[in-house]
């Protein structure tokens, strides 16, 4: 009987905590108020499939700052694996063109070693501080390089490198980029004497 009584107890609790976290996801939807970070910041370390879910559509949301803090609460959560690619559609998304640096920002509470070549393009064709978030990411996190990422870097570089003046701006990315393939491809000769 007291096993029974424990069972409908935490049975209880669940469903509290379920209408809690609806409550929370309402909270980052729409109008913000001013708990918002601290309902991110909670949401993120529930962390369970259904808070996943709810910050994937709340990526669609209308109001951009609900959008930002769908990515912020994904970033933050352990198992995100499952978000990356909402988020990286929600980089992509037209919509989110005035806000694509603090969406980029997210990332770095996501395994994105599968994003070099993503990443990699926003750094060539982003503003200034997309392009600055994204040679951050580059510089420290860790990917999986292989010739073909080069190859599709490459043509990304190259393409950049034909459309775009070729001014004092220019020459210093092309430094950069010529430094970033020298280390890259160093990185594979090395690996394939192991």
């Amino acid at each position: 009987m007291l096993l029974y009584q424990l069972v409908l107890v935490l049975a209880f609790d669940y469903d509290i905590q379920i209408m809690d976290i609806g409550a929370m996801i309402d909270k980052l939807s729409g109008d913000l108020g001013d708990k918002a970070y601290e309902v991110s910041d909670s949401l993120a370390r529930i962390g369970t499939q259904e808070v996943l879910e709810a910050m994937i559509v709340l990526l669609k949301n209308a109001n951009p700052e609900s959008r930002y803090m769908a990515a912020r609460t994904l970033g933050l959560m352990e198992d995100n694996e499952g978000g990356l690619a909402a988020v990286f559609e929600a980089i992509k998304d037209k919509e989110n063109q005035n806000q694509v640096g603090e969406l980029l920002s997210v990332l770095e509470g996501f395994d994105v070693s599968e994003y070099y070549v993503a990443l990699f393009k926003l750094y060539l064709f982003g503003n200034f501080k997309v392009s600055m978030i994204a040679k951050d990411l580059l510089d420290h996190k860790d990917f999986d390089i292989t010739h073909r990422v080069i190859k599709k870097a490459t043509k990304h570089w190259n393409h950049y490198s034909n459309n775009v003046k070729h001014d004092e701006l220019y020459e210093l990315k092309k430094i950069e980029v010529e430094e970033i393939f020298d280390d890259l491809s160093d990185f594979l000769d090395d690996k394939q004497v192991m």
